[in-house]
């Protein structure tokens, strides 16, 4: 029987090893991010599927940047109907119907969520912001873009300004480790890498004198109050805040 002090030793190597090797990319990121906050412009983020997970982590939650538009359709999610989502996902056309209603611009960042990286969905939509000026952050694994059935021109990593490697293992599970098929990790490492991200733009930030726009729990006292002024100047720009 495994044990959880098992499964926690396995997570918590996975998560060091992805910091380590992504080093120098958190950086770029970070950079990207505080220049987005400089001119006062904004992040995309977006995804498909469960790395729509991810988007979610992005997006109004306690701690979070308040300067985040999510792109969003609802038939990628597959709350809305899993086998739905997968087919949404495959079809080319629907990043340029999505950036159609709202797309990045030069002074902005898109982050995309795929850990597969290779559907037409987030690859087309990383492709339309870099024509349209923006910066992508890529947000995949290496080790599953090559191994994956090509369904694009392109991949997420060939695609993206800078690429997060969540070297997560082709088919995302982590259990057992000789032959795996549960305890999949994507969500938790993409988690982690995006809040690496945030700590660095808050630390560097602070000492820049930039005010980073993080969002606090409405559950704790002064936090409706701290929230106000962040909803009063992001929610003209972003639809889903309202």
């Amino acid at each position: 029987m495994v044990s959880a002090t098992e499964i926690l030793k396995s997570t918590s190597e996975k998560l060091a090893a992805a910091q380590r090797a992504n080093a120098e990319q958190l950086t770029a990121a970070a950079d990207l991010v505080l220049g987005v906050i400089r001119s006062d412009a904004l992040v995309f983020t977006a995804g498909a599927g469960h790395s729509l997970a991810a988007v979610a982590e992005t997006f109004y939650r306690a701690g979070g940047l308040a300067c985040v538009y999510p792109l969003y359709h609802p038939e990628l999610l597959p709350l809305h109907g899993a086998q739905q989502s997968t087919r949404t996902e495959r079809r080319s056309g629907l990043a340029e119907e999505v950036l159609a209603e709202r797309a990045p611009g030069p002074d902005d960042v898109l982050v995309v969520f795929s850990t597969s990286g290779v559907n037409p969905y987030p690859v087309e939509l990383a492709a339309g912001a870099r024509r349209r000026g923006a910066s992508v952050i890529a947000v995949t694994s290496r080790a599953s873009v090559a191994a994956a059935p090509r369904r694009s021109d392109t991949t997420l990593v060939e695609e993206g300004t800078v690429v997060l490697d969540s070297l997560v293992i082709p088919g995302d599970a982590s259990h057992p480790a000789g032959a795996p098929r549960t305890a999949p990790l994507s969500t938790v490492v993409n988690a982690f890498l995006w809040n690496l991200v945030l700590a660095e733009v808050l630390d560097r930030g602070t000492a820049e004198g930039i005010d980073v726009p993080l969002w606090r729990s409405s559950n704790v006292v002064g936090g409706d109050e701290a929230n106000a002024a962040l909803l009063a100047k992001y929610g003209p720009r972003v639809p889903a805040l309202r």
